[in-house]
């Protein structure tokens, strides 16, 4: 008896290059068509990874994000447009998702992924692809893929440069290669690593990592090709130079090496310090000042102030609040002086830059009270000045 199809006529058209292809055919579409796959996070990386896996007709995906849709986003992540500004980033992907392609389903994941939820939602997918942009979700993802047995398509972009490897892939014998632990086996300090709204991003880096992981999902899908697994790809976008480096299992990885202590998911923001207090030479707290304590103080006269900028002159020049422009990395060659009598605070776009700037300061003037922005130029202009421009 002749299989029945599970594909209809208009099916037959849309994937029709697919099937063409000897290595995909029907076979691979079908098992696109009943693949089921976790994108968490819908922004830079997962504008595209969605885009793709809706066009390629990859049965069930599921879209993991509870945010809103921000101006500040238009420039990288391509399923919005200007009119989903402040709609939620979930509910107008799968909207556009659908519109692209009307033969697959939407799962939305509404919600912010943590310990209490994320393996409960991996176990009910095939491929999981990590577009998150922080260190704690990236360690859970990490961990959930590892204790659920999914493969964790990884990546990431910072600036000009962009890497992706799949992590705990299952070879043909049964075993599973190195996960994001066996190479990042530990978080970097708080604000030692910006992130993109820090650093800046280009706006096509994502879309080539985010088309790139994509791919992964579908030779994983189809059982075609060499799948990225105990590798990490490296690419500068300024060059085009890529390389890859190869992932070793570590022995003494707590999640799959040979005495593992993790057996459940974690608190994933005490294990990164999100919470944990900057120090300035293991002693010292560096203080934090609002800004509406700030403008009061501005209006002051009496107050004997001063106001550094540690961003750079570029981004001065998009907005300012007045104030000495030393950008951090020209911190180690400035001759600037400071009294004992005056209050110096010290601001960035966020206050991630500036606590890095407090810190160097407080080693050469340990007698000088500095105060460290919270929240930056963004937060003066959200609740100070709204006629500045945020970027």
């Amino acid at each position: 008896m002749e299989k029945e199809s599970i594909f209809s006529k208009e099916e037959y058209a849309r994937y029709s290059r697919h099937f063409i292809l000897p290595e995909v055919n029907v076979a691979g579409q079908e098992k696109m068509k009943q693949a089921k796959v976790l994108v968490v996070g819908s922004g830079g990386l997962g504008s595209p990874v969605l885009l793709y896996l809706a066009a390629a007709g990859i049965g069930t995906i599921g879209i993991v994000d509870f945010d809103t849709i921000d101006k500040t986003n238009l420039q990288r992540q391509v399923l919005f447009s200007s009119n989903d500004e402040g709609k939620p980033k979930a509910i107008q992907a799968k909207q556009r998702l659908l519109e692209l392609n009307p033969h697959i389903e939407i799962n939305l994941h509404q919600i912010k992924i943590d310990s209490s939820n994320a393996l409960e939602i991996v176990k009910g997918y095939d491929v999981v692809i990590d577009g998150t942009d922080n260190f704690p979700t990236r360690y859970l993802m990490n961990d959930a893929c590892v204790l659920a047995g999914k493969p964790n398509v990884y990546g990431s972009v910072f600036r000009f440069e962009g890497q992706m490897s799949v992590f705990n892939y299952q070879y043909e014998d049964g075993t599973f290669g190195p996960n994001y632990r066996d190479i990042f086996p530990e978080p970097p300090a708080p604000g030692e690593v910006p992130n993109c709204s820090e650093g800046g991003v280009l706006g096509v880096l994502p879309g080539i990592i985010g088309c790139l992981q994509a791919n992964e999902a579908i030779k994983i899908i189809c059982g075609i090709g060499e799948v990225l697994a105990g590798k990490l790809l490296l690419l500068d976008t300024l060059t085009l130079l890529t390389r890859k480096i190869k992932i070793k299992k570590q022995a003494d990885n707590p999640i799959s090496g040979e005495n593992p202590s993790i057996k459940a998911l974690i608190d994933y923001e005490a294990f990164c310090n999100i919470n944990a207090p900057v120090l300035v030479k293991n002693t010292q707290h560096v203080e934090e000042i609002d800004v509406l304590t700030l403008k009061e103080m501005i209006g002051n006269k009496e107050t004997t102030l001063r106001i550094i900028d540690v961003r750079e002159p570029y981004e001065y020049e998009i907005s300012n609040i007045g104030g000495d422009l030393i950008p951090l990395g020209s911190l180690d060659k400035s001759t600037i002086e400071f009294s004992k009598n005056e209050t110096v605070i010290v601001h960035c776009r966020t206050g991630v830059r500036s606590t890095k700037a407090i810190k160097k300061l407080q080693e050469t003037y340990s007698n000088v009270k500095f105060l460290n922005l919270k929240g930056g130029i963004l937060e003066w202009i959200a609740k100070v000045d709204s006629s500045l421009v945020a970027y």
